[in-house]
Order: C-alpha cells, then structure tokens, then sequence
C-alpha cells in the first residue's frame, strides 16, 4: 500500500463516501473520521426553507468541520493513519450553490481565515456519480428529511462537484465512477478498486473498472 497519511473520501450526497471511508479504515487500520452531518440543528430546517436557513446551515457545518479538522494536526493522531469521508473544501462548494451574494462575502470571509491551518490529505478520492443515481440511494436511505430531496438541487451540487474536482490541482486525486460499481455487495469491485489505491498516484488518475470505459 503506498504509503498515504491522510486519505480524504469525497463526493456529493448519496454516493457513498461514509460506506468507502469505514471499508478503507478497516483495511488500512486507520483512524476514521466521519462528518456529523446530523449534529447540524439547522439541517432539517434547510431542506424545508432551503433560503432561509442556508446561512446558518453553512456556517455551522464550517466551524464544525474546522474543529475536526483542526485535531488531525496533534502529533498523536499522525502518528497513526487517517481516513476521512469529506474535505475541509467541499463545506464552500456546498456554500456557492446554496448562498447568495452577501451572505457568501461573510461566508468567504470566515471561510479564508479558517482554512489556513487545516491540513490537505495526502490523496483524496472522489466518488462520481450521475444525478439520477444519487437520488435513488438518496431514497433507500431513508433519512427522515430527505425524505423529499429536491433533484434539481442534487443536480446542481453534482455539477459544483464536476467542476471543482475537474480542475483539481491540490494533490494526488483518484476519481472513481460509481455508478456501474458496488464496493460494498460486490467483493471483486472492492478489492479492485483497493489495488489502485495500493499504487503511488501523481496527479489526477481515473480508476477504471475492468472491461469498461470511464466515458460510458
């Protein structure tokens, strides 16, 4: 296994990333850290009155995010390997879609002087996947406020996504189309997609799932 400290799982809502993160800590016999996505009192308000409460929604995800990303710095936890299911980034692509004008200066504002001292992972792993997928592992979660996901939402966070790790160029970046995989009931599609991350990456590399194209 190539020697990565800190591995970052990301991708937009529904795709996976928590089940990837924990299967990949388990393997790696990392530390595993997961976003608490239900510790956000705003949440289910937000996705009731997503103008209303998109502030307040955002800003407290980004302090929450910072205080967890701010602890992988103790020299203890490095000792050791980390594997996380978000990046620090993904908190502002999440803010461009969901804020306007003026309440995104104050949230670039506090963001920028935040992100100075977090620390990047070593390689981060996107988890791709089409609108109409998403939504449907959206639903068979079952998440009492998801219940009625908004898909033209949904579809623009995915394309914020695209764009953003499209022109990423912070590190290693292994993008993985999900959509005609299943590392979690398919044993031969975990191990597969495992053996790419055992490889040293630079830049950008697109896995490809044996027998299939990236682009179909």
């Amino acid at each position: 296994m190539a020697e990565y400290r800190y591995i970052a799982v990301e991708g937009p809502i529904g795709v996976g990333k928590t089940s990837f993160a924990r299967t990949l800590a388990e393997r790696l016999s990392a530390h595993l850290i997961l976003e608490k996505t239900e510790d956000n009192p705003f949440l289910p308000d937000f996705y009731k009155n997503r103008t209303k409460f998109a502030l307040q929604t955002q800003l407290f995800f980004l302090v929450s995010r910072y205080q967890q990303q701010i602890k992988l710095q103790s020299r203890d936890l490095f000792m050791q390997k980390i594997v996380t299911d978000y990046t620090f980034d993904k908190d502002k692509l999440f803010a461009q879609v969901n804020l306007d004008e003026k309440d995104m200066y104050l949230y670039d504002k506090i963001s920028d002087m935040l992100s100075r001292s977090v620390p990047k992972p070593d390689l981060v792993i996107y988890l791709q996947a089409s609108t109409e997928n998403l939504l449907s592992r959206i639903r068979k979660r079952s998440i009492s406020f998801e219940k009625n996901f908004d898909a033209n939402y949904l579809d623009e966070l995915n394309e914020a996504y695209n764009f953003y790790f499209f022109n990423y160029d912070n590190g290693p970046l292994l993008v993985v189309k999900t959509d005609e995989i299943d590392f979690v009931a398919n044993e031969e599609d975990l191990e597969d997609l495992l053996s790419q991350i055992s490889k040293p990456i630079k830049g950008t590399h697109y896995y490809v799932p044996p027998g299939r194209s990236f682009l179909e």
